[in-house]
């Protein structure tokens, strides 16, 4: 009770000077408390010593004795350097501008490592780059970029390292030769091309030609085995039908000698024989001497058919 009698007895002004005091001594206790984001990191100096290094979350400072010294990015960044002039092992200059993707690893090393660390490494990224083209030549330098790269970044890597960095990734961006070199670079891959071409052309043409020479070779052994079967085949027709004339004629024996077939028999079958061979085309007929006197005897024979047939008809007339 004697609290509020105190207090409502204190004038109006010495209220307001305690309710001043309050407001700020709440605004600098809200002044002295922060929150770090994520992926950020706070380096704190207590006296201009450092303190600490707040990570990520809700932390509090002494008035007036701490400070937030910096407050430092833990993300990947990427720094574009602009083209930078080197010259090769067989004295071709060129500008090459390369991108370095970087992280901070270490914030207290980031702030009292090295002053302006991107300008650091932007100049030891020009430096170990003309090192490491001085030992390549043109056509090396323009094939052999992932060589170049790890190498580069392995050389940053182990020299920022003391400043709190980590080199993750070094590309080249750009190689830019001299417009003469780009001018004989384009006729070489023209005359590649061109080249290529050619031999692509003549192996068409040569396998073309060995292909037709195939079917050429295949037709021929196709129509040389033809040929064969026809050959086979006539022979074989040529032989069956003298074994089938062979059969007939020794057939034809055996039923002549089963019959009994004396030799004027035998004699008129052979004119019969030589009236078939007659009417052929053959110009010269050789007769035997028993076929030629067969041969009168049936004239003989005829003439005196026809004189008894003669005297018949008269015999039958009146005279």
């Amino acid at each position: 009770m004697s609290i509020t009698i105190s207090v409502l007895s204190v004038p109006p002004l010495g209220l307001i000077a305690l309710a001043i005091l309050a407001l700020a001594i709440l605004i600098l206790l809200i002044r002295n408390v922060r929150v770090v984001p994520q992926a950020h990191a706070f380096v704190i100096e207590r006296l201009g010593t450092y303190k600490t290094t707040w990570n990520t979350g809700l932390h509090a400072k002494m008035p007036f004795l701490d400070k937030i010294e910096r407050r430092v990015s833990l993300k990947e960044r990427v720094a574009d350097f602009p083209p930078q002039d080197v010259i090769t092992r067989d004295n071709v200059t060129m500008q090459i501008d390369t991108v370095v993707f970087y992280q901070i690893v270490d914030p207290v090393l980031y702030c009292y490592g090295i002053e302006n660390p991107i300008i650091a490494i932007e100049n030891l990224s020009a430096t170990t780059l003309r090192n490491l083209i001085g030992d390549l030549e043109l056509d090396e330098t323009l094939t052999s970029r992932d060589v170049i790269n790890t190498r580069m970044r392995q050389t940053l890597d182990e020299a920022t390292d003391p400043w709190g960095i980590k080199v993750n990734r070094v590309e080249l961006k750009n190689i830019i030769p001299p417009r003469e070199i780009q001018t004989a670079m384009e006729r070489q891959m023209k005359a590649e091309r061109e080249k290529r071409e050619k031999i692509l052309i003549s192996e068409g043409e040569k396998e073309a030609l060995i292909r037709v020479a195939e079917g050429e070779k295949e037709a021929a052994i196709l129509r040389a085995d033809a040929k064969k079967e026809q050959a086979i085949r006539e022979s074989q027709g040529r032989a069956e039908a003298i074994l089938t004339i062979q059969n007939a004629t020794a057939q034809g024996l055996r039923m002549i000698k089963e019959v009994g077939a004396d030799k004027a028999l035998i004699a008129l079958k052979s004119l019969e024989t030589m009236v078939s061979v007659a009417d052929g085309r053959s110009t010269k007929i050789i007769i035997p001497s028993d076929i030629q006197s067969l041969a009168g005897m049936a004239v003989s024979l005829k003439e005196v058919l026809n004189d008894s047939n003669i005297d018949k008809s008269s015999d039958g007339k009146p005279s």
